[in-house]
């Protein structure tokens, strides 16, 4: 009896463990499976591409702070350019109501004294003849006018005919004849000589002040009498009278007399204009120029604050982490090697262009110390600008200096087709590439994840039916037993 509840015992395991290993009444979780066998195809791929994407987005992201640092670091070498910073820039004039000045390129530091004996003027004529209005006829012909004088003169002709033979028409011709830069004609309505009544009478006027630029006036009348007053003779200069003649500015500087054709007068101190405002013969004007050292300071300063951020910006991004550190986002870039090299090479080295005892940087105060840090020494360059500001000027902008070979270094590196910008298109590119690699993993996880829940689903189809042979042998093998334990019971 023992043996025969042991062998029912038996069968009641085997069905119950055929059962199990068939999941019958418990079904199958197909979409976890599913799931968790698609999270496992595609771990690796996924984790390649995650680990590639970021490792670009590190790159690209030293690179934006290097750009931002070597745009900042532009902008300070083009100041140094653009503000004429070590040029005499400060300029004085003990009596700004005779003569102002400006300072400009090459201006030198020093003191004159200015006199302003004459200013010069511009030629204006004006007719004898009265008109009774602006629409009066003057007559037809041709007008001939000569510039200056001698070897140096110049001429343009007006035809005069009916179409523009008025006064009106006359001065219109005159100012838009060809070759004409020198006189300006107008119209004015004034008092007649006897003050009875209004007429009008053409006014000719120098362009430009100085004895180059007095200009006369004839031609050839129609009325076939050049030297009357009828006719267009009335405009020629012995019908003319001068209400203004054309001089020339005459100033002594330190006691040197200077003429010139101009109140504006730029050749007569390098680098200085005068403006020539009212003349005043005895009256001497002091003026000065001297060097704004404290603005050249700060242009500098600016130029070595921003290298400092840069050396800063590059050593951060080169950095080498150590064994089980973090290296730096560009560790190993050779456009960020290539920018560094070029920066620290032109900053140290020797200006072949620069003339005037200066020819480095380190002559100016300006120094690199064995980190890579700049610094200037405001003692040192305030020696150096007292001395010879130009030859300072040389060492920055003369045509192999440090601003210029920076500026043409620094657009190379930043500009479009640059090192730098090559490298940032690469990575662009890389990272799409791997946008659409992801793209494609996924279509294909996709459509393993399909397949998958298709040959599960078929699965769990076969498990029903075996659900069904489950319970016949479920029953079946009660039964057995029921009559196994009767015939033993009868026995």
């Amino acid at each position: 009896m023992t043996s025969i509840s042991s062998s029912t015992t038996n069968q009641q395991q085997l069905g119950s463990s055929i059962l199990g290993a068939l999941g019958v009444g418990n079904g199958l979780n197909i979409t976890s499976i599913v799931s968790q066998l698609v999270a496992a195809e595609g771990q690796g791929a996924k984790a390649l591409i995650s680990s590639q994407a970021s490792a670009i987005n590190t790159q690209l992201s030293g690179i934006g702070q290097l750009q931002s640092a070597l745009t900042t670091f532009q902008s300070a070498v083009t100041a140094l350019q653009t503000n004429n910073s070590f040029q005499a820039d400060s300029a004085s004039s003990s009596n700004s109501s005779i003569v102002s000045v400006t300072p400009g390129t090459g201006a030198v530091a020093a003191t004159h004294n200015v006199e302003v004996d004459q200013l010069a003027t511009q030629q204006s004529s004006i007719t004898n003849a009265e008109f009774a209005n602006s629409a009066a006829v003057v007559g037809t012909g041709s007008l001939s006018f000569t510039i200056g004088s001698g070897s140096s003169s110049s001429t343009f002709n007006v035809n005069i005919d009916s179409t523009n033979n008025t006064l009106a028409g006359v001065a219109n011709a005159i100012n838009n004849a060809t070759g004409n830069t020198s006189v300006q004609a107008s119209v004015i309505n004034v008092d007649n000589s006897t003050h009875t009544g209004t007429v009008s009478k053409l006014v000719l006027t120098s362009t430009n002040p100085g004895t180059a630029n007095a200009f006369t006036v004839d031609g050839t009348d129609a009325d076939g009498n050049n030297t009357d007053s009828a006719g267009l003779s009335q405009l020629f200069t012995s019908n003319l009278t001068t209400q203004t003649a054309a001089q020339d500015s005459v100033i002594k500087v330190d006691g040197q007399t200077a003429t010139n054709s101009s109140n504006s007068l730029s050749n007569v101190l390098p680098g200085l204009t005068l403006n020539l405002q009212s003349a005043s013969v005895g009256t001497t004007v002091q003026v000065g120029v001297s060097l704004n050292t404290s603005a050249i300071a700060s242009s500098l300063n600016n130029f070595v604050s921003a290298y400092n951020t840069l050396n800063s910006t590059i050593q951060s991004l080169q950095a080498y982490g150590g064994v089980g550190g973090t290296n730096g986002a560009l560790f190993g870039d050779s456009a960020l090697q290539f920018a560094g090299d070029q920066i620290r090479t032109i900053t140290s080295s020797v200006v072949s262009s620069a003339t005037g005892g200066y020819n480095s940087l380190a002559m100016l105060g300006v120094t690199v110390d064995s980190s890579g840090n700049m610094a200037l020494d405001t003692t040192k360059l305030n020696t150096a600008l007292a001395a010879n500001p130009q030859a300072v000027n040389n060492v920055f902008n003369s045509s192999n200096g440090v601003a210029t070979r920076l500026s043409l270094t620094l657009i190379n590196l930043t500009s479009s087709g640059g090192a730098i910008n090559s490298e940032q298109n690469t990575l662009n590119a890389q990272y799409t590439a791997l946008v659409s690699k992801q793209s494609a993993e996924n279509k294909y996880l996709d459509s393993y994840q399909a397949a998958l829940q298709q040959e599960y689903a078929a699965m769990q189809t076969l498990v029903s039916q075996y659900s069904s042979t489950g319970s016949f042998l479920t029953s079946w093998i009660n039964s057995s037993n029921g009559s196994s334990s009767s015939s033993s019971s009868k026995g």
